[in-house]
């Protein structure tokens, strides 16, 4: 039987050589690509049976010009980078690769919130610069030293990613505060739902972990950042477009927040004028989060599982209708 073709559009962010594309490879002949420009996209996935992609674009156009497509496998957990009305009215399957990163991004976000607590970072610079060295006391601190222990933390978004981030802040000795579109199931004895207005104005850390939606679209805006006390830091390790970036610039330049640490922004890689870019108290990592290599080997297997399904028949983490 002819084996399937499959195109993977943007291989190297989850795998630029330090992992294998075995598992997948065993699958189908299969064409990887490091990146694909927009304008090439439609041109790559016009003879392909599969597509693979991470953060490559498969609009509308693309998908009507790719005759032979069947199955479109997204190389992340969010689905946005793929038109699904257009997918779903040409019957192809798409699925997604939930769960892979949780651990991984939770530790990450906990990385991102002791930076602002503690500065190490900046500490450690300023000892190999000689500020030690210098210092008449055995020791110093540039900055003040925050403890979590008895820190309230709201998570927005309390799928597996924000229980993970519980897990850690519960462990850190934090209160725990969620909101989550669906309540139905209770939550654990630790933790308490609440609406996004009582998060945001209880919270001393607020972080992000809700899917990007139109209704998520601009969450955090000027009205919201009001809420927050002016010592609390705000943390977002899931979508950029959640935050009006010009508000929580202008937030931080007056002191409304303490500080934000951010993973993510609306546009990747950001023009350099970015506001956040510049802002005081601001730190931004490139959206490597969920990017151990731990959790990107476990991306390209259940990519792999997830194909195989189909193939058997029997689809899997499929990512459903709008």
């Amino acid at each position: 039987m002819k084996r399937p073709r499959l195109v993977i559009l943007d291989a190297y962010a989850t795998n630029p050589g330090d992992l294998s594309w075995a598992p997948i490879e065993k699958l189908a002949d299969c064409t990887i690509h490091d990146r694909t420009a927009p304008a090439d996209v439609a041109a790559r996935a016009g003879n392909a049976d599969a597509v693979m992609l991470n953060k490559a674009r498969l609009d509308a156009q693309a998908i009507a010009q790719a005759p032979n497509l069947k199955y479109v496998g997204i190389l992340a957990t969010g689905w946005n980078t793929v038109d699904l009305d257009a997918a779903y009215r040409r019957g192809l399957v798409v699925t997604n690769v939930p769960g892979y990163s949780s651990d991984s991004v939770a530790q990450h976000t906990f990385a991102l919130l002791l930076e602002l607590t503690n500065h190490v970072g900046q500490h450690a610079t300023d000892v190999r610069a000689g500020g030690w060295s210098r210092n008449p006391d055995y020791c110093y601190r540039l900055t003040p030293q925050i403890e979590l222990a008895g820190l309230t933390l709201g998570i927005v978004g309390y799928g597996q990613i924000g229980q993970a981030v519980a897990r850690i802040g519960r462990a850190f000795g934090m209160r725990i505060l969620a909101h989550r579109r669906h309540t139905g199931t209770p939550p654990p004895v630790d933790v308490e739902y609440v609406s996004l207005d009582r998060l945001f104005s209880e919270s001393d850390v607020v972080s992000l972990h809700c899917p990007l939606s139109p209704a998520t679209t601009g969450l955090v805006n000027g009205q919201r950042l009001a809420l927050m006390k002016p010592s609390a830091f705000l943390v977002n390790t899931a979508r950029g477009p959640l935050l009006v970036e010009h508000d929580v610039a202008a937030a931080l330049r007056n002191g409304t927040i303490a500080g934000a640490a951010l993973d993510v922004l609306s546009t990747e890689p950001p023009a350099p004028d970015n506001p956040l870019l510049s802002a005081p108290n601001c730190l931004v990592t490139p959206h490597l989060a969920w990017a151990t290599a731990a959790a990107r080997k476990r991306l390209i297997d259940m990519a792999a599982d997830n194909y195989r399904a189909f193939l058997d028949g029997k689809p899997i983490h499929c990512v459903p209708f709008p």
